[in-house]
């Protein structure tokens, strides 16, 4: 399963961005999905979730700030991040969960600058 993600970036804090992450079709279709961020020797840890159903949850550290959404017709799940501090900096990692198997891609780096 290849997942491409993109619209990380450099931004002040206080400013915003939106990750997308699209999806083969046919694989998107119902499946819970998720982003992921990691920084430099640290495990990778969860952001946010949306199930098929639409059903969303999030980290307590993004609550508020973070909006995840997915548009199944473009097989694409969006992460908008708003109101963002220097701690948001990591590389976000999107992924597709089927099952009990996390697919993930490529990774798509935010600095978030003070």
């Amino acid at each position: 399963v290849q997942l491409q993600a993109s619209g990380g970036g450099l931004v002040q804090a206080g400013g915003s961005l939106r990750l997308s992450c699209a999806a083969p079709g046919k694989i998107f279709s119902g499946k819970d999905m998720a982003w992921h961020r990691q920084t430099p020797g640290n495990q990778r840890e969860f952001v946010a979730q949306v199930t098929g159903g639409g059903v969303r949850r999030y980290a307590d550290s993004v609550k508020g700030r973070f909006t995840i959404d997915r548009d199944s017709p473009k097989n694409t799940v969006y992460l908008q991040m708003n109101n963002l501090t220097p701690e948001d900096t990591a590389v976000y990692y999107c992924a597709l969960i089927n099952g009990r198997k996390y697919y993930w891609g490529q990774g798509t780096l935010v600095t978030v600058s003070s």
